[in-house]
């Protein structure tokens, strides 16, 4: 099974979420918010590549993406998503304007965020049934 929006749609509560984040601490904080919000997490990548392939290879619903991954612009990860029709959340210290068109199709949250505005963001940005 891959990140495909030929999935069922599923309830936010339910859905399965992908996070692309380079710093630790911050995956780790999203992953708990998440879990205890009701998500399940599909997978956690720190780096573009790892993110590709788990987009590939594990089931998800939506994803949260850092702009930024240790340097490197998260922009091939944003614009498979969009290619798939997946959902998604970029977090980022840039203004939407700074950041390359493949983000152009993603919820965009400028950092320092809440973690309850994550959580509301996912709630409207997957499909309801």
């Amino acid at each position: 099974m891959n990140c495909s929006s030929e999935m069922a749609v599923k309830t936010p509560q339910s859905a399965r979420i992908l996070i692309v984040e380079d710093e630790p601490p911050v995956a780790e904080d999203l992953r708990t918010v998440l879990v205890d919000a009701g998500f399940e997490i599909a997978g956690v990548a720190a780096r573009v590549a790892t993110a590709l392939s788990l987009i590939e290879t594990v089931a998800c619903d939506a994803a949260i993406v850092d702009a930024n991954l240790a340097g490197a612009s998260a922009s091939p990860v944003a614009a498979v998503l969009s290619a798939r029709g997946l959902p998604f959340i970029v977090l980022s210290g840039y203004t939407r304007e700074q950041l390359q068109s493949e983000f152009s199709g993603g919820f965009f949250i400028e950092k320092p965020y809440r973690l309850t505005e994550v959580i509301d963001s996912l709630s409207t940005i997957l499909p309801k049934r």
